[in-house]
């Protein structure tokens, strides 16, 4: 489900505990080192103050493992901040405490207080739930910017929002989130990701998880040792995780990895240590593994000249260490110039993204991922507390769902699609659904991957996989790139029978896979006259959503009356408020409600000025393109 993002929040006259990740480094002089971190929070910031909010920020700075240390304290971001933003930001001395609760009283419309490191109390990293509610209790709002941090179960970050009734996302966090899951859905391909870093218990996950979606997948850093190690290899003093072993040999068989084929090392891990470059299988016993090799180098400069997706996480080498960066580097550069060609690029961790910068290129990917371990986590998969904890938001933008049905064959389909883009393809307060033919969700799916419009089917079977002649996979849908599907449509229940029983087995199986249902419910013409409509809905909802009716939030809803749907006859607007008044009635919790029956551009106004409509599912009107863009841009004309 679309998370609730900072834009659709009320901040007039509001405070607002603002979550981001300031864990930016320090020098010796305990000022801040680099301050990307900051710079990428100052849409969010700046957003809430122009709109009369009062600003109070959380963030973590170090390990300081729950104990006050001066050295992690966030007073010098702080300063950094007030530089930067050219306005006082006050400083609190803790995050929590009544010292805290009189300097929070005392803030005016417009001000801006920074909460000293949350990590300096052992409740943080707990999520205790005391702490996280005194957190919550100096403000009205929550909104999380802190995605690099959204991977910790933390109480400043996923507990404390269970105290507010609309936790949101900020900019960065929306940003980080919608391009990684572009990648993971639909990458652009050749695809071909790049991992560093010293360890392979950090980046295993990943691995398996990315040898699914990419073409090519590079091993570098101290990982590879322990690859070598798993080959028979004598690796020196390098690296290697025995306990992976195992896994890394069945990992080798994967041909889609490449494995440096030369490395540097070196006799000791000190500046100024001597190198030399050496073979990968014949690494010298008294030496280290530190970097790759020149040509290896080589090789990743040809391979990245070929792809069209890039993702990068962790260095080539020891990056600490000024002679062991030179693989780090040329990766940098490489990257940076097959960007300029068009190639998509996304960089993330610490160390790789502070390579970035020091060879002057941070501006020249197409993305930098403040997230590490959770860029590493979300591609993997997991479920990152940070991000669920605001996930279950019903979509406040109004929605407009095009169903094609069965019309429009491939060619159609790309000059409609190619059309609509060039007409609402720069709405931004509309989420815009594309329903084609089974027959040409991929070609679809290819043309707006990088737009605002999203990707549904029309339909799928209950089961994942197996012998049913006919039938679509939800598993295929989404690896096509589907982010909804209609389940239940009037046609699938009074033409091709289906029950109520089959639609429960087909919306479970979409919660599960992470589809959004578009559950449709409505009366037939002989209903409507024996008054049989609340009857019929009442059934529709209650058999419908047997079992998964705490989850109807994760579902939106489209009263479709039959009797509306290709005869020519239109519900009017009264009638259709108050179906959805009784549908809403029904529902333990709220969730979107759409209305299809011959919606038409003649009367989508009015429809969608009915406080309970939440957005319209379009049928015949979706198919002329002129007339889909009037409806899109309800009441904007």
């Amino acid at each position: 489900m679309k998370k609730l993002t900072v834009e659709q929040l009320s901040i007039k006259d509001k405070k607002v505990l603002l979550r981001v990740d300031f864990n930016v480094p320090l020098d010796d002089k305990q000022q801040v080192a680099n301050d990307t971190r900051i710079r990428e929070s100052l849409p969010t910031i700046e957003y809430i103050l122009q709109r009369g909010g009062t600003l109070i920020i959380a963030s973590h700075l170090g390990n300081p493992e729950g104990m006050i240390n001066p050295a992690m304290s966030l007073l010098p971001v702080a300063k950094r901040l007030t530089e930067i933003l050219k306005r006082k930001v006050l400083f609190a001395p803790d995050c929590v405490g009544a010292e805290v609760k009189k300097i929070v009283q005392a803030l005016n419309t417009g001000d801006i207080l920074l909460l000293e490191n949350t990590r300096f109390h052992p409740e943080e990293k707990r999520n205790d739930l005391d702490f996280a509610k005194e957190l919550a209790s100096f403000a009205d709002l929550y909104v999380n910017d802190a995605f690099g941090t959204s991977h910790r179960a933390h109480a400043s970050v996923a507990g404390v929002a269970l105290h507010f009734d609309k936790p949101a996302c900020g900019f960065l966090m929306v940003k980080e989130i919608e391009l990684l899951e572009a990648v993971l859905k639909r990458p652009q391909r050749p695809f071909l990701s790049i991992l560093g870093g010293a360890k392979v218990s950090t980046k295993i996950g990943g691995i398996r998880r990315l040898l699914k979606l990419v073409d090519q997948l590079i091993i570098g850093g101290g990982m590879c040792f322990t690859f070598y190690k798993a080959k028979g290899y004598e690796i020196g003093k390098s690296l290697c995780e025995k306990a992976f072993l195992d896994e890394a040999m069945v990992l080798l068989n994967n041909p889609k990895i490449y494995l440096p084929v030369d490395v540097l090392v070196a006799k000791e891990l000190r500046k100024g240590s001597p190198t030399k470059c050496v073979e990968a299988c014949n690494i010298p016993a008294d030496h280290y593994g530190v970097d790759i090799g020149e040509k290896t180098r080589k090789d990743i400069a040809q391979m990245v000249s070929g792809v069209k997706t890039i993702v990068w996480n962790g260095p080539m080498g020891i990056f600490e260490i000024d002679e062991f960066t030179k693989g780090t580097a040329h990766v940098a550069r490489s990257v940076a110039d097959a960007t300029t060609k068009g190639v998509v690029s996304i960089v993330g961790g610490g160390d790789t993204i502070a390579a970035l910068s020091k060879y002057g290129l941070r501006d020249e990917v197409t993305h930098v991922s403040t997230g590490g371990g959770a860029t590493m986590q979300f591609l993997e998969g997991k479920k990152l507390p940070g991000i669920e904890a605001l996930k279950d938001q019903i979509i406040l933008k109004p929605i407009i769902a095009g169903n094609w049905k069965m019309n429009m064959d491939t060619a159609e389909s790309r000059f409609l699609v190619q059309k609509l883009l060039g007409l609402v393809g720069d709405v931004k307060d509309r989420e815009i659904i594309i329903i084609p033919p089974f027959t040409s969700l991929s070609y679809v799916g290819e043309i707006i991957q990088n737009s605002r419009l999203r990707l549904g089917a029309q339909n799928m079977h209950w089961v994942r996989r197996g012998a049913y002649t006919g039938e679509v996979s939800g598993v295929f849908l989404k690896q096509l790139g589907c982010e909804y599907v209609i389940i239940g449509h009037s046609e699938r229940r009074h033409i091709m029978a289906e029950t109520d029983e089959v639609i429960n087995k087909k919306l479970k199986i979409a919660l599960d896979l992470g589809l959004i249902a578009i559950l449709c419910i409505g009366e037939t013409e002989e209903e409507k006259q024996r008054d049989k409509t609340e009857e019929v809905i009442s059934r529709q909802l209650s058999q419908g959503l047997r079992g998964i009716e705490s989850e109807i939030h994760k579902i939106i809803l489209a009263y479709e009356p039959v009797w509306a749907i290709g005869t020519g006859k239109t519900a009017t607007p009264e009638q259709v408020a108050k179906v959805h008044r009784f549908i809403r009635s029904q529902l333990r919790k709220n969730t979107a409600i759409l209305y299809g029956g011959s919606v038409k551009p003649e009367n989508v106004d009015v429809l969608m000025a009915q406080k309970d409509i939440n957005g319209v599912l379009v049928g015949g009107a979706s198919l002329k393109p002129e007339s889909f863009a009037r409806i899109v841009k309800f009441l904007t004309y």
